[in-house]
């Protein structure tokens, strides 16, 4: 072979390698678009603190850091011991006053059956005279016989009247004994892991005063930030690939969005170069069903998956 048919061949095998390298060039530009997320942000949870509602020794308090607990799950009580006594103390007010009020009632009746002799004796006086057998003064008389008997009768039933009040108002303080008895148990709101405990067994606590800290981690939130640009690409329910750091490549998961900010903020701090923390963005949340390796706080990448550039 010639030296000028060997440098033909040379020439046409680097033209096709060029080639070759073009379209792959071109082929993970497309594919890669820069490499970069639609959004960065760090996963969240909703946090609840539980608190004590009642005032006392926290006589049982079975919760541990990491605990998973279940809704409506009983965890310790706070001593009810002095409002138990209190509780009998009302009852036995009661149970005197009830007494007392029976008294009188049993008075009213009898007053009432005067009354009825009293107007049959009425009615008889009326039929007398009418029969010209009896005379007004017999008649005037067992009229001034119901005009005193309904005296007394509504003169008990006044002095009836502060022994009633007061029966009412004895069982309202037995309600509220009830209620705070009621909330001197600890019923854990939801299902959920324990993520602080504030206070132990043996402890005084009062009302208002933390015991501790729940989250639901079963599905995460990652809250993401965009620009204005991408908000018109983003819609609530809309499936989107999340992902976050792995030993050696990006563990992705399925994520849904779930929130979208209606107005515009500075970035947060935490995100990228100075230059991007000014800008201004909307704050976006993605619903993330958590497989356990999920942590709150974790940084993590949202990718639209219409346009998802990097599957790793």
């Amino acid at each position: 072979m010639s030296l000028r048919d060997n440098n033909y061949l040379q020439m046409k095998n680097y033209k096709f390698i060029l080639s070759i390298s073009v379209i792959a060039v071109s082929f993970f530009s497309c594919n890669d678009s820069n490499g970069k997320a639609d959004g960065y942000g760090n996963f969240e949870a909703t946090e609840i603190t539980v608190s004590a509602e009642n005032n006392g020794k926290l006589i049982q308090f079975s919760v541990s850091e990491g605990d998973v607990l279940q809704k409506e799950q009983f965890v310790g009580y706070i001593d009810t011991i002095p409002l138990a006594l209190k509780r009998e103390q009302l009852q036995v007010s009661k149970a005197v006053i009830s007494l007392k009020s029976k008294g009188v009632l049993s008075q009213i009746n009898v007053l009432n059956a005067k009354l009825k002799t009293a107007n049959t004796n009425k009615t008889r006086a009326e039929n007398l005279i009418k029969d010209n057998a009896g005379t007004q003064k017999q008649l005037d008389d067992v009229q001034g016989e119901i005009d005193v008997i309904k005296t007394q009768i509504q003169s008990v039933e006044i002095q009836n009247a502060p022994v009633v009040n007061e029966l009412k108002s004895i069982d309202v303080q037995l309600k509220q004994i009830d209620d705070q008895i009621q909330k001197s148990k600890i019923i854990n709101p939801i299902n959920a892991t324990v993520l602080t405990k504030y206070a132990e067994p043996n402890e005084i606590t009062a009302f208002g005063k933390p015991l501790y800290k729940i989250a639901d981690l079963s599905t995460m939130q990652l809250r993401v930030y965009v620009s204005e640009t991408q908000l018109a690409n983003l819609k609530i329910g809309e499936e989107v690939t999340v992902k976050i750091d792995a030993s050696e490549t990006m563990k992705s998961y399925t994520g849904n969005i779930s929130w979208i900010a209606s107005e515009a903020e500075f970035t947060p701090k935490i995100i990228q170069t100075k230059e991007e923390r000014v800008a201004l963005v909307y704050a976006v949340k993605v619903d993330v069903i958590n497989d356990g390796s999920l942590k709150i706080g974790m940084p993590a990448e949202m990718w639209l998956n219409n346009s998802e550039k990097n599957n790793n």
